[in-house]
C-alpha cells in the first residue's frame, strides 16, 4: 500500500521528528513558514495537515481557514498543534480544523488521536452525500471483513424499478426524497432486527445493500417491501394516483405508460463458501435480473446449497 504523505507546518524540527517517531508510516514533509507552504499545499494536498499554533508569518488560524476554503480540498483533515493556554481563547465552533493535539507532545495520546482524525475522515468521504450512509469502500470492506472471518451472513442487494421513469417525470428533488424514504425504511428495518454484523450501505444512486443474519433476511425483505409499496404513492401526484401509473420518456425518448415504483431485492447466502466479494456480487447482479422480471416489489434468495 503506498504511504501517505503529512504535512506539518511548523518551525520546530523537534516537533517534527516527534510526529515521524508518532507515525512512522507516513511520508512526512515540513514547511517552516505557512505562506511558503499554501501553493504547495493546493498544488500537492496531503493526506493529514497538521498546523504549529507558533508560526510566526501567519495566523494558524488563518491558514487553516484559506486551506479549507477550496472546495476540493475540504475532506483533507487539519490538526491544530497547541499550547494549554490557547484553549479558552478559541472560538472552536467556528474553526474549521478536524481536531487538535496539545504540547508537549505525548505520543500515547497523539498517535491513537491522530489515527481517529484519519478514520473519520476517511468514513466522511466515503459517506453517500444524500443518505450519509457508508458508500463503496465501506460496503465492500464490511463485506470481505466478514468472508474472511468465515461469518455467516445474508447480503441484500437492493434497488428500485422505474424510479428514472418517476426522475423523469418529477425531477431530481422529487427522487432524492424516494431515495432518502427508502434510506430510512431500510434502515429502520434492519435495525430493528440488529445482531452485531448487521450492516446498511448505499451503493449510489437507487442502490442499495444490506446484511443481516440468515435467519432474519426473508422477513427483513418482507418488512421492506410491504413498507416500501405502502408509502411509495404518496410520492406521485393526486392524478397519477388514481391512474395507477405515470407517462413518462424510456430511455429510447418515447413517451409511455410506467407503474409505480417498485422494490427488487436480491438475497446471496455466506455459510463459509465465498472467498471474495466480487463473488457475491455476481451471483447478485445475476439474481437482480430475476427480480426484475416481476413488476411488482420482490425478493429472490439464492436457494443453491454450498459445496464442501
Amino acid at each position: 500500500m503506498q504511504k501517505k504523505d503529512f504535512f506539518l507546518i511548523s518551525n520546530s524540527n523537534d516537533l517534527f521528528q516527534e510526529l515521524k517517531k508518532i507515525l512512522p508510516e507516513a511520508n512526512w514533509s515540513i514547511f517552516e513558514r505557512g505562506t511558503g507552504a499554501i501553493e504547495y499545499l493546493f498544488n500537492s494536498p496531503p493526506g493529514l495537515l497538521l498546523i504549529d499554533s507558533s508560526i510566526k508569518d501567519i495566523s494558524a488560524f488563518e491558514l487553516v481557514g484559506l486551506f479549507k476554503s477550496e472546495n476540493v480540498y475540504r475532506q483533507v483533515p487539519v490538526v491544530l498543534i497547541l499550547n494549554q493556554n490557547e484553549l479558552t481563547s478559541i472560538n472552536f465552533y467556528h474553526l474549521e480544523a478536524d481536531d487538535f493535539i496539545l504540547k508537549p507532545i505525548n505520543p500515547t495520546i497523539v498517535k491513537p488521536r491522530l489515527h481517529l482524525v484519519l478514520s473519520r475522515a476517511a468514513r466522511a468521504l466515503d459517506a453517500n452525500p444524500l443518505t450519509k450512509l457508508p458508500g463503496n469502500t465501506s460496503i465492500i470492506q464490511k463485506i470481505q471483513s466478514l468472508i474472511d472471518q468465515k461469518k455467516e451472513f445474508a447480503l441484500a442487494y437492493v434497488d428500485l424499478d422505474y424510479f428514472k421513469s418517476f426522475n423523469d417525470k418529477y425531477g431530481f428533488s422529487r427522487g432524492d426524497e424516494v431515495l432518502m424514504m427508502t434510506a430510512r425504511i431500510i434502515v429502520n428495518t434492519i435495525r430493528a432486527f440488529g445482531g452485531q454484523n448487521s450492516f446498511v450501505g448505499h451503493v449510489g444512486g437507487d442502490d442499495f445493500v444490506f446484511i443481516v443474519s440468515p435467519q432474519k433476511v426473508e422477513q427483513a425483505c418482507k418488512m421492506i417491501i410491504s413498507s416500501f409499496d405502502s408509502i411509495v404513492p404518496n410520492f406521485y401526484d393526486p392524478k397519477d394516483r388514481e391512474n395507477g401509473y405515470i407517462r413518462s420518456t424510456d430511455r429510447q425518448g418515447n413517451i409511455r405508460e410506467f407503474p409505480f415504483m417498485a422494490i427488487s431485492i436480491a438475497v446471496v447466502f455466506n455459510y463459509g463458501q465465498l472467498k471474495h466479494y466480487g463473488e457475491a456480487a455476481q451471483i447478485a447482479m445475476n439474481l437482480k435480473k430475476i427480480a426484475k422480471e416481476n413488476p411488482k416489489s420482490c425478493y429472490v434468495l439464492d436457494r443453491r446449497k454450498p459445496t464442501n
